[in-house]
């Protein structure tokens, strides 16, 4: 189906469409097309408007397998680019890039691994967001190129016509930048860290309702030079907890009519003697769940606990230590989420940062790797918001929260402060101790258990995994370990909250040491 005359007068489509007479890849299935303005759009979102058939072409070397890949001069070519002033010259330098790139082992690796389309838009970006700096032409349109799979069927045909409908100053500038650049792009494209690529494969990247936010934690993860020795970490360790696996038995009840009442159901098995309620009443019966229904088959309610992993991220955790934590973290989380457990995961230093909530098969592994945390260290301060709002999330939610903190051994807490936060949730420890150091905190006792890591067993590869491996599995174990609720709910005080001598303020937060 052609490009309808109304599209093909339009430079968003003709522009970007028009481009492809240059590509020199082309991939047996027509509809990668479709992939590629996928990656197109997000790169531009990323600020990198770069090229469609330069998007295209590299990104089909790293995204699509090399059988279903054609490399060379699209048909036709030379009658396109005939009255073009230095196009064969550009186009022959172009079209020995892509052999180069295609032949590196980064690109075999990475098509061995079957990336999603995030991944290939961090890799793009990495390989190609120089070519932007390099080249002083701005695009003669917009990178909103439509998602349509009939607006790229038999597209060849129409390449000629589309090419010669929009001025080609922009693709002949990316070329050329390409070719001044040509040494660095291949040093790029050979030194992408696909270990780092294949753990976030592992874990599930972050989902496209991110947005451009969920490609930039990407991209500083891989572009993070402290980011492999985490990955490699996490390699290590994440063998032994992918083989957790999560075993539920369902209760069954009669299958034929309702079983009983419960407080759980739809519209269509409402109890009809609750619409007797005048209309205050029942409102307040629904925000309380307290409205009745006929239920059938049903699951046994469990306990529900959300595991909220508060890592150290201040100066005191650089080197081996933060190899240690945020590896340590990225196990835990991914133990306790195959388990079915919530996870949410926080970075603190002078303060906390905002919580980053794991999605189910999915953690934010890309955040833990590129996240830089320069605000000093004030435990006080950080002690003082988390039992605020631990408060308040018991207030709000039924969920037994367990904090795993994951620290080093010199994180010295006032002790009301620890006993505020024990109050409101299961707390736990790993502390990670200095050359030398020893673990001498007032707050120890309060603890439901905790865990230390010496400075020689951070240095030796084997103790070091040992260690992490016996942390996880340790913790996995905790909805046998403690109770299934710290309280009963109508046995705490109606007003759950920190008492205002305990709050954060400027007035009783020590400054933060830097």
């Amino acid at each position: 189906m052609p490009v309808s005359s109304a599209l093909a007068k339009d430079p968003v489509v003709t522009g970007p469409l028009g481009g492809l007479a240059l590509s020199g890849v082309r991939a047996a299935s027509p509809m990668m097309i479709v992939r590629a303005i996928r990656w197109y759009r997000d790169l531009a979102r990323l600020g990198l408007h770069v090229p469609f058939f330069i998007v295209h072409d590299f990104g089909l070397l790293y995204g699509a397998p090399k059988e279903q890949l054609e490399i060379g001069a699209r048909p036709g070519l030379e009658q396109v680019i005939a009255r073009v002033p230095r196009a064969g010259d550009l186009l022959a330098t172009y079209r020995s890039v892509l052999g180069e790139v295609s032949q590196s082992d980064a690109s075999s690796r990475a098509r061995s691994m079957r990336l999603n389309d995030d991944l290939i838009v961090v890799v793009l970006a990495r390989v190609l967001g120089s070519l932007v700096q390099r080249s002083n032409v701005k695009a003669p349109y917009p990178a909103t190129l439509p998602i349509d799979p009939e607006m790229v069927r038999d597209l060849d045909g129409q390449l000629a016509t589309l090419f010669a409908a929009v001025p080609r100053t922009f693709e002949l500038a990316a070329l050329d930048a390409l070719a001044r650049s040509r040494l660095h792009v291949l040093t790029l494209a050979d030194a992408l860290d696909l270990d780092t690529l294949r753990l976030l494969g592992m874990l599930g990247p972050e989902s496209t309702a991110a947005g451009a936010l969920a490609h930039v934690d990407l991209l500083a993860a891989v572009s993070s030079p402290a980011a492999n020795d985490i990955v490699n970490f996490s390699l290590e360790l994440l063998p032994s907890v992918l083989e957790t696996r999560r075993a539920k038995a369902t209760g069954t009840h009669a299958v034929h009519g309702y079983a009983g009442i419960g407080n759980k159901g739809s519209l269509d098995s409402l109890v009809l003697t609750e619409l007797a309620w005048d209309e205050a009443e029942f409102a307040r019966r629904m925000i309380e769940n307290e409205i009745l229904y006929y239920t059938r088959e049903q699951a046994p309610d469990e306990a529900r606990r959300l595991h909220y992993l508060l890592i150290d991220a201040s100066a005191s955790m650089r080197g081996d230590r933060q190899v240690f934590a945020r590896g340590l973290s990225i196990a835990l989380g991914k133990k306790l989420q195959l388990a079915g457990e919530e996870v949410w995961m926080r970075f603190f230093d002078s303060r906390l940062y905002d919580v980053q909530r794991s999605r189910p098969g999915q953690l934010p592994a890309a955040y833990i790797l590129g996240f830089k945390g320069e605000r000093g260290r004030n435990p006080a301060r950080v002690f003082a918001q988390l039992a605020t709002e631990l408060a308040l999330l018991r207030a709000r939610d039924q969920r037994d929260p367990v904090v795993h903190l994951i620290t080093h051994a010199a994180l010295h807490v006032p002790r009301q402060l620890v006993q505020e936060v024990r109050r409101q949730a299961h707390l736990f420890g790993v502390f990670i101790l200095p050359s030398g150091g020893e673990l001498d905190l007032e707050y120890l006792d309060l603890l439901e258990g905790h865990a230390v890591v010496d400075h020689a067993t951070l240095t030796e590869k084997n103790a070091r995994a040992a260690a992490a491996t016996k942390i996880v599995n340790e913790a996995a174990d905790l909805n046998e370990r403690v109770p299934a609720s710290l309280a009963p709910r109508s046995l705490r005080p109606a007003d759950d909250a920190v008492p205002p001598s305990l709050r954060p303020s400027r007035t009783s937060i020590p400054p933060p040491v830097r």
